[in-house]
């Protein structure tokens, strides 16, 4: 089981990229927004029973996925409502099943770019952030402050490359291939 968690800020383009990468490799995707729309429609974001279902929904889903042999994308904003500790189990779940978890950053090293992505009527549909203003509240409150991700040498600035080029460019990099996603 591969599990290629893709991280990065808002409108990095994490999304764009897992479904292209999901078409590429036949892996499956697990993103974020799935978890967080289906708590927030019973919880507020960021309240305690959120974070804690959140959590675990996370963690079982890999666990299952993990000794069932299916590969996953997941896409993950790191920000301040979850624990520090998630990373390490995430990695102990799937390596404990022998799986194995790369670490992809997408970056827009273009701020202007990234806050016209937030606006995007594409973003609507998943329930993700989509004012600028709160864009630029949250930032200044250091909402996306999260301790540093493992480095697996892959940092892709989405500002600089298509979603396509991006994804290939993720499968070279992994050495992944479609027949691991099925």
């Amino acid at each position: 089981m591969d599990l290629v968690f893709i991280h990065g800020k808002p409108a990095v383009g994490k999304l764009t990229v897992a479904l292209e990468l999901a078409r590429l490799t036949g892996f499956r995707l697990f993103h974020n927004h799935l978890t967080v729309d289906l708590l927030e429609s019973v919880f507020e974001f960021g309240s305690e029973p959120f974070v804690v279902l959140r959590e675990q929904i996370w963690l079982s889903v890999f666990h299952h996925a993990a000794v069932s042999g299916i590969s996953l994308i997941f896409t993950f904003a790191p920000e301040r409502t979850v624990r520090d500790q998630f990373i390490q189990d995430m990695l102990a779940i799937v390596q404990r099943s022998g799986g194995k978890v790369h670490f992809v950053e997408l970056r827009c090293s273009d701020e202007e770019e990234l806050e016209r992505r937030i606006t995007d009527a594409s973003r609507k549909e998943f329930g993700k952030l989509i004012s600028v203003e709160r864009y630029r509240e949250l930032q200044a409150q250091g909402a996306w402050a999260y301790p540093k991700l493992p480095d697996s040498g892959l940092v892709i600035d989405t500002c600089q490359m298509s979603s396509e080029t991006a994804s290939r460019h993720i499968v070279k990099f992994l050495s992944l291939h479609p027949e691991a996603g099925e």
